[in-house]
């Protein structure tokens, strides 16, 4: 099984989720959180094929980075 951790980040200033990984490559950027997690899903394989790395059994853990609150 081919594991990812993919790790994503909320831009308070753009007000926009983002993602970048660099075991894929990949970065993306959406105001919607689901609609970013579907983005991601399709462009995994492709990004594994482009960079000739597995792109079957492929496993996506979703992580959201803890966000700073300024009090």
């Amino acid at each position: 099984m081919n594991e990812y951790m993919i790790n994503l980040s909320f831009d308070d200033e753009a007000q926009k989720w983002y993602v970048q990984n660099d075991e894929i490559p990949i970065i993306l950027e959406d105001n919607s959180l689901d609609k970013l997690i579907n983005r991601i899903k399709l462009a995994v394989p492709e990004m594994l094929e482009i960079n000739n790395l597995p792109k079957t059994d492929i496993s996506l853990t979703f992580k959201m980075e803890p966000q700073a609150v300024m009090v």
